[in-house]
């Protein structure tokens, strides 16, 4: 990274993609080819104390260990029940394999095996999708799904006769972007402390919004110091005032433990600077992962902000959980698989909660499928792309093929690059030299 990027205790210098190539084949030897990648963000999927080399080795292993079960699965009708059903069964299974062989008593978290997963099945969705010479989003109606959604989601009734196309939108080719503003990216000249890199890239916050004509900021708060948070709010609210960005939102990272505190900070910018609170258009997870464990009624901070699930929502069932709870909405993230963002996304839009599709830092192939899920999901304000403040320089080869979507230009992401079938990576047109595999296993 060429910048540090803090998530919330965590500090992340670096990260490893996984990127994953499957191959289909038919009984008469046709085949297709599809592409995953997700970074595997330790610090942002598996919070700890525990050693970040030690997390992050612990699941670059257990990806090759998918790998080898996805050979041994062998047959794959459609990647949406087949992707349901791997990961509410197998992955689980892998988990405790896992555990069990390298006798360590902290297991996988369910969010982190979820990401290792998400690369192979988006390469799954993109193989299907270009053995049938469609684009992956075209494949979610009845003409390509035995079964419903009353099949996967609760309450059975609600889906009965529906499918994943009916809560699906037709892709918009420019989105509104979001810029992430970092717990530890320099504001203004008095943050800078001279390690700053010169690369050719933004490094204060009025230079980026000038330079790539940003509308939108998503602000990295501290959720444990209430002053820092709201006077990092205030300062970034002038900025935007002063330099036409229309819209702020908070992400405390799930560091807060009482709706109180976020209470506390939105009344007092009401009160104080009702400015920028009319800009803040959601509030993003304040509160921990662990929606069971921390069973907080959240209905007072979202009568005054929308209030969006992010690390909470593994799946459709959280999105349940927290909606009874008081949240209005939900945060999709293809790391999260692409599977259970289509369930989580047609769950909340049945139960009236908002969408949005926040990113992971996502370079290279990682951010055209994220893209896509949030050109089709109708989300309340475009996606979030931050890849291109943190490691720009690591997606040049694809910025080459799709130079609207790793620079990001008027305040927009730009997708009408994209090809026909598949994801729409155009991949043979895309110079990028790869290292060998490090699982590999011929199709024969």
């Amino acid at each position: 990274m060429r910048v540090p990027l803090k998530f919330g205790v965590q500090i992340l210098n670096s990260v490893v993609c996984a990127r994953t190539r499957i191959v289909l084949r038919d009984d008469e030897g046709k085949t297709a080819v599809g592409w995953g990648e997700t970074p595997l963000s330790v610090g942002w999927v598996w919070p700890s104390e525990d050693s970040f080399m030690w997390r992050e080795e612990r699941l670059k292993k257990f990806c090759v260990r998918i790998a080898e079960e996805l050979i041994s699965n062998g047959e794959l009708s459609h990647p949406f029940p087949f992707g349901h059903a791997f990961a509410e069964e197998t992955i689980p299974n892998l988990v405790k394999k896992e555990e069990a062989e390298v006798s360590e008593t902290n297991s996988i978290p369910q969010l982190a095996s979820l990401a290792c997963f998400s690369p192979f099945d988006l390469a799954l969705y993109d193989a299907f999708a270009k053995y049938h010479g469609v684009s992956v989003f075209e494949v979610f109606s009845s003409d390509w799904l035995e079964e419903s959604l009353e099949s996967y989601l609760e309450p059975r009734e609600k889906f009965v006769g529906k499918y994943p196309a009916d809560y699906l939108e037709p892709r918009k080719d420019a989105l509104p972007v979001w810029h992430l503003v970092g717990g530890l990216d320099p504001i203004d000249s008095s943050e800078l402390n001279g390690d700053e890199p010169e690369d050719g890239y933004p490094v204060l916050l009025r230079d980026w919004i000038r330079a790539d004509g940003l509308k939108c900021l998503k602000l990295k708060l501290r959720g444990d110091d209430e002053a820092w948070d709201f006077a990092r709010i205030e300062k970034i609210g002038n900025i935007a005032n002063e330099e036409g960005v229309e819209w702020l939102t908070t992400d405390f990272n799930c560091t807060v433990k009482d709706p109180d505190y976020v209470n506390g900070i939105l009344d007092k910018l009401k009160l104080d600077r009702p400015d920028v609170f009319k800009k803040l258009l959601y509030v993003e997870q304040p509160f921990p992962h662990d929606l069971e464990a921390n069973r907080i009624d959240v209905h007072s901070v979202s009568s005054r902000k929308p209030l969006f699930l992010d690390e909470s929502a593994h799946d459709w069932r959280f999105v349940r959980m927290g909606h009874e709870m008081g949240w209005n909405g939900v945060a999709l993230k293809t790391c999260k698989t692409l599977t259970g963002a289509i369930l989580s996304l047609c769950w909340a839009r049945e139960h009236g909660m908002d969408l949005m599709v926040q990113d992971l830092t996502n370079p290279m192939l990682a951010i055209i499928p994220h893209c896509q899920l949030a050109a089709h999901a109708g989300t309340i304000m475009g996606v979030e792309c931050n890849g291109m403040q943190f490691y720009p320089a690591m997606s040049l080869p694809e910025e080459a093929v799709h130079p609207g979507i790793y620079r990001r230009r008027s305040g927009i992401v730009d997708l009408s690059t994209l090809g026909d079938t598949g994801f729409g990576y155009r991949l043979d047109e895309i110079g990028r030299e790869l290292p060998e595999p490090v699982f590999a296993e011929s199709i024969g």
